[in-house]
């Protein structure tokens, strides 16, 4: 199973902090400032905290840091956490004081004094993103976690407060479990039905098959998957919260495993390519969370779901296919089989739902790693105006995202002699560049784009400081800002 966290809020009760065995966690702000709850521990622990104020330890602390302490005398607790967090402090480190308890807390129950924080229900928000687990495929699962309790001043205010944020955690989780899945159990029809499931929070949902999408040209979308006995599909979502305005698209790459084709990957990490649909998984969440918070706007989400497998009947090095919107494509390397995903599906989405912008996501180019590691995700856009929008979405959410150029000279590179155009450009040089150019002759000249290379953030070897090594859920917080800011009025 999956574990995560959903933290609830009491009002401040000091007579049951004595009493509460587990984990309790205090905060400290400016000068060792205390909140009502706070004071209390400090005097059931015989001014262990106001110690700890003054100590060299506490000094050296940023916000949202803390240290931990051992069955603290005077109370039945095993654990106190003491945490720097002032009141005035931004959410930003509310959310990483909430990550540090959600890394911290184990089977045993945790009771969060959070009278004196300004920002409870950001601190609430930190811990569920970070108190998480896959365990989904494992015989024996750790232990769950215990409750987490908030005692917060005006508990009901705060509760409604954290609401849609923790809507936003439960889309995060969602694509976390998405990408974490191996691709034995995510095949493209398992995925397709963990879409339809969603229907139940009011989204609209349909799967187009094989036979519709030859019906429709998406030549390109349909040759990735010939060598793959698991059926090509794509899921549409339609959100529509915003009355008659037309919507904002989102896009994901949903290859559920790429062995390359016959342009097979080297054995060495290949088993890394289940989170090829990491593109597909953030679009997913991204909906979950704007159905579970009633977003107030119209947004349609589509993911193209393939698998690239090597075969007799897969798609050869050389093969011309023919693209919905009616372009040629050489496939010189059957490896770059993400942009032939998105070329078809970004094409039916202008051409059914007329967006007012759109934004596809994809692991696409291991280039983009090499460029910008895994601390950024690429972005490319054909429109100031909404890539601006994204950047600011993305710095208020602490998530990294860095603007990359596109220009004429990089789309010279993609031409073909016997097609309109290859799928990879010559050379090695510039190559997430030239895929977003690519991708870019399939936007429509009045769409206003972003193109997402997720590739070094989707997934991390080691944890960060919001999640553990895994998944990472990286784009759900940014686009849900976009849609918010942008697209809500």
């Amino acid at each position: 199973m999956t574990l995560h966290v959903s933290p609830k809020f009491v009002e401040t009760d000091i007579e049951r902090i004595a009493g509460s065995t587990g984990r309790i966690v205090v905060f400290l702000g400016e000068g060792g400032k205390m909140g009502t709850a706070a004071r209390h521990v400090d005097v059931l622990t015989g001014g262990l905290l106001e110690r700890v104020a003054k100590s060299d330890a506490f000094a050296k602390l940023g916000a949202g840091e803390g240290i931990d302490l051992a069955f603290p005398t005077g109370l039945m607790a095993d654990r106190l956490q003491v945490l720097r967090l002032d009141s005035k402090d931004d959410a930003d480190a509310a959310r990483k004081a909430g990550a540090a308890i959600g890394q911290a807390i184990s089977a045993e129950d945790a009771l969060v004094l959070a009278d004196g924080v300004g920002r409870a229900a950001e601190v609430a928000f930190g811990i569920s993103l970070r108190a998480y687990r896959f365990e989904a495929r494992k015989s024996v699962s750790s232990d769950k976690f215990g409750a987490v309790t908030l005692m917060v001043n005006g508990c009901e205010a705060v509760a409604a407060e954290a609401a849609p944020l923790a809507a936003l955690a439960e889309g995060v989780c969602f694509t976390r479990d998405l990408v974490n899945e191996p691709a034995n159990i995510l095949t493209t029809t398992e995925f397709a039905d963990r879409l339809l499931a969603m229907r139940d929070l009011g989204l609209e949902v349909e799967v187009l098959e094989e036979a519709q999408l030859a019906e429709l040209g998406m030549g390109a979308l349909l040759g990735v998957g010939l060598g793959s006995p698991t059926p090509t599909k794509i899921v549409v979502m339609q959100w529509n919260g915003g009355g008659e305005e037309p919507p904002f698209a989102l896009i994901g790459k949903g290859v559920v495993f790429d062995t390359g084709g016959i342009s097979i990957k080297p054995a060495g990490g290949m088993e890394d390519m289940t989170m090829d649909m990491g593109g597909a998984g953030t679009v997913a969440g991204v909906m979950r969370a704007l159905a579970l918070r009633k977003a107030k706007a119209n947004v349609v989400a589509l993911v193209g779901l393939v698998e690239n497998m090597p075969d007799g009947l897969a798609q050869r090095p050389g093969d011309v296919v023919k693209s919905m919107k009616g372009d040629t494509i050489e496939v010189i390397n059957t490896d770059a089989e993400g942009r032939l995903v998105l070329a078809d599906v970004m094409w039916y989405a202008q051409e059914r739902f007329k967006p007012v912008g759109m934004v596809d996501l994809a692991t696409l180019t291991g280039a983009i790693i090499v460029a910008l590691g895994h601390e950024n995700a690429g972005v490319f856009s054909n429109d100031d105006s909404l890539c601006e929008a994204f950047l600011a979405a993305a710095r208020t959410e602490g998530e990294g995202a860095w603007r990359l150029p596109m220009g004429d000279a990089y789309d010279a590179r993609l031409k073909s002699r016997v097609a309109d155009m290859r799928n990879v450009g010559t050379g090695r040089d510039g190559g997430s560049i030239v895929a977003a150019q690519f991708l870019k002759r399939f936007v429509k000249s009045d769409t206003p784009w972003i193109h997402l290379d997720i590739a070094g953030t989707a997934s991390l070897k080691g944890s960060s400081a919001f999640a553990p090594a895994g998944a990472t859920g990286w784009g759900v917080l940014a686009l849900n800002r976009l849609i918010r800011d942008r697209f809500e009025g």
